[in-house]
């Protein structure tokens, strides 16, 4: 399975703003965003230079590769399925990334990052309405049910995750259940439950030349 191996503190600096693909660390003094806000590099210190058009819209797509963790073919076919759905493009699109389940894994604070959840579905820890899905590109849909395999409850990586679920900053569209350590969908992402930091029309644009 391809992954992006780039290092993660500088694939934030280079799009200029925070992707949380560390987890805790991207809350703490410790984030690269707060203590080297500029481009890597041997000339990122001089700032960021002025881009075209086309420029601006392939760092939005790219910022929505990083930040989802997806890589470019895989990226491309998502946004293919969206053009064959009814209604907003961009708002479908976003979707689609939203309802991934490795997203949603994350969303419901089972992971604390969108690679750990990546890593926990395709090791087999999580189940949908009781059946282990290892896929982390599966979508999941209205009423389904998410939840961390009673046989991998007892694993080290889940010792204290009750406690972090407290803190956990749920979507409308997501319902958790703490003590059982599971979650369900609801509803359908709306426009407010959407990557507020993505501009899905620039990455339309980009992939409409």
């Amino acid at each position: 399975m391809a992954r992006n191996l780039d290092p993660k503190c500088k694939q934030c600096r280079r799009v200029g703003e925070k992707l949380f693909l560390k987890g805790e660390r991207c809350f703490s003094v410790k984030c690269a965003i707060t203590k080297r806000n500029f481009p890597p590099g041997i000339h990122g210190g001089k700032g960021r230079t002025r881009q075209t058009e086309y420029g601006l819209q392939l760092q939005e797509k790219q910022k929505a590769m990083k930040e989802y963790r997806m890589l470019e073919k895989q990226f491309r076919l998502t946004f293919l399925r969206a053009q064959k759905m009814i209604g907003n493009l961009g708002e479908n699109f976003l979707s689609l990334l939203e309802t991934r389940l490795d997203n949603t894994v994350y969303k419901l604070g089972l992971a604390s990052s969108r690679d750990t959840a990546r890593q926990l579905v395709s090791h087999g820890h999580i189940a949908v309405n009781g059946r282990k899905v290892s896929i982390p590109s599966y979508q999941v849909k209205t009423g389904d049910v998410i939840k961390i395999k009673d046989g991998s409850k007892r694993k080290k990586i889940f010792n204290n995750l009750g406690e972090a679920l407290k803190k956990v900053n749920l979507p409308s569209w997501l319902n958790l259940v703490p003590a059982d350590l599971s979650g369900k969908v609801l509803h359908a992402p709306g426009a407010k439950d959407l990557a507020a930091n993505i501009n899905a029309q620039m990455i339309v644009e980009f992939y409409s030349r």
